[in-house]
């Protein structure tokens, strides 16, 4: 199946990304749905990856940035029914190398997908990094 992907905020498909962050997304579920369209409202670029025959959003990706030089990777996914046919590689790639902030520092939280963001240049953080951890929900089932 073909895919398309676009970073056009108005075609995101706010139903589709509500679903999945309230009952998939084991990084997400402490969201409530006026949350979430904050986040996306907030967003400093929002990819989605759309089936080609039906223009269906399957994939989301979204990033917060200071527009120059760093930019955070977050709610990245991929529904069941396109999994394993490269679309999560996609919109990573679309994201951080062919958009805006290709030249940026990215940073992102997973607890699953080491293997896939390693194969697009993350690693763990230097000793310059620090992080002082949200007081929502803990992040820790993958």
């Amino acid at each position: 199946m073909d895919y398309e992907l676009d970073d056009d905020p108005a075609r995101i498909d706010v139903d589709v990304v509500w679903r999945f962050m309230s009952t998939e997304a084991y990084w997400g579920r402490w969201r409530d749905r006026a949350k979430v369209e904050r986040q996306l409202a907030g967003s400093w670029r929002v990819v989605g990856a759309y089936r080609a025959d039906t223009g269906a959003m399957v994939g989301f990706a979204r990033a917060v940035s200071d527009g120059v030089a760093l930019a955070y990777l977050a709610d990245v996914f991929v529904l069941a029914e396109a999994r394993g046919g490269g679309v999560g590689k996609a919109l990573i790639r679309t994201m951080i190398d062919e958009g805006p902030g290709a030249d940026f520092r990215w940073m992102l939280h997973t607890a699953d997908a080491h293997g896939l963001y390693r194969s697009f240049g993350f690693r763990e953080p230097d000793t310059t990094y620090l992080e002082r951890p949200g007081k929502q929900a803990p992040i820790s089932e993958p």
